[in-house]
């Protein structure tokens, strides 16, 4: 028989994600507190669209409002929970959906930033597992509706990677990747937390920048002030990330190493860092918008806190001072309880921090 799956959050990953593997046959349920989007998911489907005309698709997945979870209770156990909500929703969510989990039953986290401690605290090490979905750039546009605006991965980028906390290679791991493998490219990984933490250097570059600029990720790594602050926002990010002790892997397309010179000053360095960042866009579409951008525009709460505010909080336990991250901390919040406008212009206020 195949496995129960649970995807908790049906947002633009956790939708992209599950609305596909439910087309390849998978049994998967969602769990959303949104109820026009439940309602349309299981009404009319989810609407997926990718890149390509040839990549859409309408899936009908059954769906389930967070207050009709009880009537998991009548089901068969849950075998494999993905977990797909915003950083600071990981531990009700994990909370919620523990109860209905089989005995060898586990938690997937499928976020944004670093959250396998948070799950771990809920459910034990030993139903922690970690997902990775690198540079996929898909949107929820509207009740049961994702777009995706970049190519599908290829042998030169893996987009999904799965990994166990220790690093270990088990057969749950091989299971997902068999999965999530149908969907697009993936592989396992024995580098989970220098994966998450590479993960975490490109949102700090992107993320807080989209929300408070207002603009898009191509528009922000065209831009010369934009773009320079972003190599600042990162080189701090992968030098913190060094002294914790992760292996790091690239950033996106940029060397770990030649990023954190290009944000202490090394012209060389800078120089091929805007120039990778200058090509990288050209593979993007315009309308590729990273997710607290979207947040910013659809008046949600940021995670700003758990992504350049980890970084911070990170350099802070390991001595190394991050004040282009601290500052995005703090203007983002501005911008998000309205005291600010989102314009790239605050931007050019950071340059000498």
């Amino acid at each position: 028989m195949g496995k129960r799956i649970v995807v908790v959050g049906a947002g633009a990953v956790g939708g992209y994600v599950g609305g596909h593997l439910a087309r390849t046959g998978e049994d998967v349920t969602f769990v959303d507190p949104w109820p026009e989007n439940v309602e349309r998911i299981r009404t009319v489907g989810f609407d997926l669209k990718g890149y390509t005309p040839e990549e859409h698709c309408v899936v009908k997945v059954p769906a389930l409002h967070i207050t009709e979870l009880q009537s998991l209770s009548k089901q068969a156990p849950v075998d494999i929970a993905f977990v797909s909500m915003k950083s600071y929703d990981t531990e009700w969510a994990t909370m919620m959906i523990k109860q209905y989990l089989a005995p060898g039953g586990f938690v997937v986290s499928l976020q944004n930033g670093i959250n396998e401690e948070r799950i771990a605290s809920v459910v034990g090490w030993g139903k922690t597992v970690g997902c990775i979905a690198s540079k996929i750039s898909v949107e929820l546009t509207g009740p049961g509706e994702i777009r995706r605006t970049v190519p599908l991965g290829s042998p030169g980028h893996i987009v999904f990677r799965v990994g166990e906390v220790h690093g270990r290679i088990t057969e749950r791991v091989k299971m997902l990747d068999a999965m999530i493998s149908r969907i697009d490219t993936c592989k396992i990984t024995t580098n989970l937390w220098g994966e998450r933490w590479s993960k975490l250097v490109v949102n700090s570059m992107r993320n807080g920048l989209s929300a408070a600029t207002g603009q898009g990720g191509n528009a922000n790594d065209r831009m010369e002030l934009t773009r320079r602050f972003a190599i600042r926002l990162g080189s701090e990010a992968v030098r913190i990330g060094k002294a914790l002790g992760y292996e790091l892997e690239n950033i996106g397309n940029i060397p770990p190493d030649i990023l954190e010179q290009a944000g202490q000053g090394d012209a060389d360095a800078l120089a091929k860092c805007e120039d990778l960042m200058i090509t990288a866009s050209k593979g993007k579409s315009d309308d590729q918008r990273p997710s607290m951008g979207q947040d910013m525009i659809k008046g949600r709460r940021t995670e700003i806190e758990f992504l350049n505010g980890l970084v911070v909080e990170k350099g802070e336990e390991v001595g190394i001072p991050a004040p282009a991250n601290a500052a995005m901390v703090d203007l983002v919040r501005r911008v998000e309880r309205g005291e600010l406008e989102p314009s790239p212009d605050h931007i050019a206020r950071l340059s000498n921090i």
